[in-house]
């Protein structure tokens, strides 16, 4: 990726006024299908959003003179936000004829769309919902296994919608892409992105949080207090 900022000492995902605050403000919209007769599962949806993110992140529409590319770099260099709405029928058709990238996963349908003015939805995604995005999982996810690849841990202590969760999902897969070197986000994107998201066991929250790894505090535009810690990026290649 040509254009990586600085994910610590200006971090975009801490919650103190900064320089950040002062460039145009920009955001990363994405849209889940959610159909009433089929609705996906919670954590297939969160897994499919982060993907989702890495998708964009790795695509060539954002490097160099990509068309894409100046969106993304704007929006990189101000505050990191992501908005998570929700689509069916001729909503979801609709959003499909913009320009994006559809990531599906086992059940989940996301679509993520280049960065826009945090005032500049385009109608097609400005009419669709933002609040109100709940989903289950139909059965526990099975334990991942943080050897076999990569894993985002989700605070335990948290309570957070399904759309607030995706878009935390998606801060954590961004904060360990840029914490990686070009060779292992190219292994990363090669191998198709794979990852889990999983709550973490919370006498392993502590451990986590202090070992070294991305970890995303929010700014607290939306339901949870701003510096919360929401995910720990736990990515083979950075223990």
């Amino acid at each position: 990726m040509s254009h990586v900022p600085a994910p610590t000492a200006d971090s975009p995902f801490r919650s103190a006024r900064s320089p950040r605050d002062e460039a145009p403000q920009f955001v990363l919209p994405l849209v889940v299908r959610i159909e009433r007769s089929a609705p996906p599962a919670r954590t297939d949806a969160l897994e499919t959003a982060a993907r989702a993110v890495l998708v964009l992140l790795g695509d060539d529409r954002t490097q160099g003179d990509g068309e894409w590319a100046e969106a993304v770099r704007n929006w990189e260099d101000a505050r990191i936000r992501k908005v998570v709405r929700r689509a069916r029928g001729a909503e979801w058709r609709r959003a499909g004829t913009l320009p994006g990238i559809t990531v599906t996963g086992s059940s989940a349908e996301v679509r993520v769309f280049p960065p826009i003015p945090l005032d500049g939805w385009p109608k097609d995604l400005a009419r669709l919902q933002v609040s109100g995005t709940e989903l289950d999982d139909p059965e526990p996810p099975l334990p991942a296994d943080p050897a076999a690849g990569p894993v985002l841990w989700l605070n335990p202590e948290l309570e957070m919608s399904a759309g607030k969760a995706m878009a935390q999902a998606g801060h954590g897969a961004q904060l360990a892409w840029w914490a990686l070197s070009p060779a292992e986000r190219t292994a990363w994107r090669d191998a198709g992105h794979p990852l889990a998201v999983r709550t973490a066991d919370p006498a392993d929250w502590p451990r986590l949080t202090a070992g070294g790894l991305p970890v995303v505090r929010d700014a607290g535009f939306t339901e949870i207090a701003p510096g919360s810690c929401t995910v720990v990026a736990d990515h083979p290649a950075l223990r």
